[in-house]
């Protein structure tokens, strides 16, 4: 239920902004590539506004009624985006939807941390958050169809498209209204004895399944003054003084997968379409792959998180994809790659990149103490986002019209070091909290005499 409930609001988000990357709207609306472009960036600084404000309630008033609420808002901002006449109005509705997907990333991520077993978190958060590939996949397909002027009229084609997203996130707030509150958030916030509840609900599920529960350590056992509001110092304090090389490896993981991402996926389309002749409709067939191998590298690849270990991975990941990228750079500089080839490339890059994205997420949410986790998410991916909302525009203005490739080439080559930059800071800073308790990894703020680890 909470893979189900949570993991497919990102199959939401990948199907809309698949949507947008096709730039189906682009004739309907009369806009350049840098109006285009600029839909993105937009988007995205929803998804910063969004992330700050959400993120914070999440640690203030608790997960579940962000992760419904953030919903609503998103598909509030999707459903009126498929009504635009004009750009302006196109770009207020994105900016909702942003800042609803940006609430989600903290309250999902959070929650996901905080309920599932130390064995298996990592894959189970790579997987969920990997699932927004799997909305791609869709979008791309629908896009073949929505985007023919023969099945559809130009004008409802990408409109169709921006109202599927509403339609099935109805269904979604319907299977999250059962999804249980953290007990961890409850716990820390006065609420024991509901968490006491939730928890033993979840015990009794799974005795009457036949499975045995080992009791568990007496030297676990932590005493917690709950607090209801962290006074931004304190939060500041955490992030500064306590944990500062966790606070640079998580903003340096987050910058720079979300760079490298926004900026080859939201001008995917327009790459294919200005230098090879690809046409709308027909660039959605070029996207699938790419998102089919997305979504594979952190389903395939997530179980490796949690055996050889958060560190050794990211750092893998991160490396492969950087490589595999500057060499398609230099073969597209020298004009040998037609859009199959191209396309290989990316599928094969991305495949070990996105595993690699989803588990800077994991390690944001899983290395600060529990009374921050939220923000933590929340201001690290704001930051992120920052870097990511300048790729499309940065990028598009580098495609310009397409008759030099040098500048998308140099381009590239930067996306692959900043990458390659962001693999050697997980190798030397990188913490290994695959298979330990959220509070063997950083305890509480709110525990009696905390300790503080080393990193």
């Amino acid at each position: 239920m909470i893979i189900v409930g949570l993991g497919t609001a990102w199959i939401l988000d990948g199907l809309e902004v698949q949507i947008v990357a096709a730039n189906g709207f682009a004739e309907t609306l009369d806009m350049s590539t840098e109006q285009i472009t600029r839909a993105a960036t937009v988007y995205l600084v929803g998804q910063v506004v969004g992330s700050l404000v959400f993120g914070a309630l999440t640690d203030r008033i608790g997960r579940k009624k962000l992760f419904i609420l953030t919903l609503a808002v998103y598909l509030v901002g999707s459903g009126i985006a498929g009504l635009s006449n004009s750009v302006w109005f196109l770009y207020i509705w994105r900016f909702v939807a942003g800042a609803g997907i940006g609430g989600e990333y903290s309250a999902i991520n959070a929650t996901i941390d905080e309920l599932i077993p130390s064995k298996y978190r990592g894959r189970v958060d790579l997987i969920v958050n990997g699932t927004y590939w799997g909305g791609v996949m869709i979008g791309a397909i629908a896009t073949i169809f929505l985007l023919d002027p023969a099945i559809f009229p130009i004008d409802w084609g990408w409109r169709i498209g921006f109202f599927i997203g509403p339609v099935l996130g109805l269904i979604l707030i319907m299977i999250r209204r059962h999804i249980p509150e953290s007990p961890r958030w409850m716990l820390t916030h006065g609420q024991g004895d509901r968490a006491e509840s939730v928890v033993e609900g979840i015990e009794k599920d799974v005795q009457d399944k036949g499975h045995e529960i080992p009791a568990v350590d007496e030297s676990k056992a932590l005493t917690i003054k709950p607090e209801e509001k962290l006074p931004f110092r304190q939060l500041a304090h955490v992030f500064l003084k306590l944990y500062p090389q966790r606070t640079v490896l998580g903003i340096t993981l987050m910058v720079t997968q979300s760079f490298l991402y926004n900026a080859i996926f939201f001008t995917y389309a327009i790459v294919l379409e200005t230098f090879y002749g690809v046409s709308h409709s027909s660039a959605g067939k070029y996207m699938i792959p790419f998102a089919l191998g997305s979504l594979l590298g952190p389903i395939l690849l997530g179980r490796l998180f949690d055996t050889i270990g958060r560190r050794k991975m990211i750092f893998a990941t991160y490396g492969i994809s950087a490589v595999i990228l500057a060499v398609s750079a230099v073969l597209f500089s020298i004009n040998v790659l037609g859009p199959v080839t191209h396309t290989i490339f990316w599928c094969v890059a991305f495949f070990f990149a996105s595993a690699g994205a989803s588990a800077a997420y994991l390690t944001v949410s899983e290395i600060f103490p529990i009374e921050v986790r939220g923000q933590a998410i929340s201001y690290f991916f704001s930051i992120a986002q920052i870097a990511g909302a300048l790729a499309p525009a940065i990028y598009g203005v580098l495609i310009g019209t397409g008759e030099a490739r040098g500048p998308l080439v140099w381009g590239y080559l930067m996306g692959s070091a900043i990458m390659m930059a962001g693999g050697l800071v997980a190798w030397f800073l990188g913490i290994d909290a695959e298979n330990k308790g959220l509070e063997d990894v950083a305890d509480p703020l709110t525990k009696e005499t905390p300790t503080v680890p080393e990193r």
